[in-house]
């Protein structure tokens, strides 16, 4: 059990003797904690240290480990191999790895090591990170066909207009076939398999290279647009989210309506997650077993999790209060029903909140994407927008106490 102030390490070893010898090592320390390895397989999760072997391809893992230690995964690092190259050490010193063990290890130089991490930890009690955090916004649909791409596409194109010129990416989760190109009317040469295959090379340059710039100002990460054998494991995906957001204000996930294996991982490392539904009864029953799902995940707290229902309609046969009442919370955002608007957008590959600026549906997700902002520091907060209809609460209510 990991107490709630020890500091978790995370061991990328193959060779399981000296696995075993550091992990030795780690547990005489007291304040430690050796994470297990399956962790790391299904989230990546975030780690006061990573103890690294360098194996047959130095450059690869020392690569590898520089994308952890860039993305906020692991915040120090320690390297063991036994290839003693000189040019090895170097450049694990460049990425600035605290210590690099030469095999055969000896316990002494790794606790005199674990205490060193230790003590600087204990110093930096309070202190601020300076790593910058963009936030994961998840869009996901109770159920096909409603509309979640439309939000997904519009809330980051919105975002784009937010004081202090915020930098958006949205990527398209689908495993195969996603929609945000068509509704961007782009055709990307790649998709986030490029890069979930070559994780190892994953930094700034990498990365840039990948995606595509809409004209809009947003960057675009597709999903794959063939069918392949390929096993995509959660660990890579969640991991290139991790670093994207060392590198943009905001990143809004279209997740689709599948909750698979990376969708499960994806939603626990999601800072808000938007339930897309329309007002139908198959809808709403997909909805509450979506709400208790992610409850059973441990995903963020229910205040963190927000209910947009779209395509709404004053008249429609189930009402917000009705819908509320069934799914006991609130549904704290509605888009209205602009069929003829959405479409055409959709055929132009154009967002409705650029060709119906001024419309209803235009205006809602503007106010939609200023329910965020960003402070000097970079970080999300609440809007402050006034409570409207019946039942409908602003976003502002996620971040802290509801104003009405």
């Amino acid at each position: 059990m990991k107490e709630n102030n020890s500091i978790t390490v995370i061991l990328d070893i193959k060779n399981q003797d000296v696995w075993e010898e550091i992990k030795n090592a780690i547990s005489s320390v007291e304040g430690f904690h050796v994470c297990d390895k399956a962790l790391r397989v299904q989230n990546p999760g975030t780690y006061d240290l990573l103890v690294m072997e360098i194996g047959d391809e130095p450059q690869k893992d020392i690569q590898f480990a520089n994308t952890l230690k860039t993305s906020g995964i692991a915040r120090d690092i320690f390297f063991t191999s036994s290839n003693t190259n000189p040019d090895i050490l170097i450049e694990a010193l460049r990425l600035g790895a605290k210590e690099f063990f030469i095999q055969p290890l000896k316990k002494e130089e790794v606790k005199k090591a674990l205490l060193k991490i230790k003590g600087q930890k204990e110093g930096k009690k309070g202190e601020g990170d300076s790593v910058k955090k963009g936030k994961i916004i998840n869009v996901f649909g109770s159920k096909g066909g409603v509309g979640t791409t439309t939000v997904a596409v519009n809330l980051a194109i919105s975002l784009l207009e937010l004081e202090g010129s915020p930098s958006v990416a949205i990527v398209d989760l689908k495993p195969v076939f996603g929609e945000v190109p068509v509704n961007l009317n782009i055709e990307p040469a790649f998709s986030w398999l490029e890069i979930t295959k070559n994780i190892s090379r994953l930094d700034p340059t990498y990365l840039m290279s990948i995606l595509y710039r809409h004209s809009s100002g947003i960057y675009v990460l597709p999903s794959p647009t063939e069918l392949t054998d390929l096993a995509i494991s959660p660990q890579p995906l969640a991991t290139l989210l991790k670093f994207m957001q060392t590198m943009f204000d905001f990143i809004v996930i279209d997740s689709g309506q599948s909750l698979d294996q990376i969708s499960q991982a994806i939603t626990t490392i999601s800072d808000k997650i938007f339930l897309v539904c329309v007002l139908n009864l198959p809808c709403i029953i997909n909805l509450k077993k979506l709400l208790d799902t992610l409850k059973k995940l441990g995903c963020p707290d229910d205040e963190h999790i927000g209910i947009i229902a779209n395509r709404f309609h004053r008249n429609s046969d189930i009402s917000l209060k009705e819908a509320e009442e069934s799914l006991k919370k609130k549904i704290s955002w509605s888009i209205p029903n602009a069929y003829k608007i959405s479409m055409s957008a959709t055929n132009q590959g154009k967002p409705v909140c650029t060709i119906a600026q001024g419309t209803e549906i235009g205006k809602k997700f503007k106010e939609l994407a200023h329910t965020f902002s960003l402070n000097n520091n970079g970080k999300m907060h609440g809007g402050t927008l006034k409570k409207t209809e019946k039942g409908i609460f602003p976003l502002s209510s996620f971040f802290g106490q509801r104003k009405v």
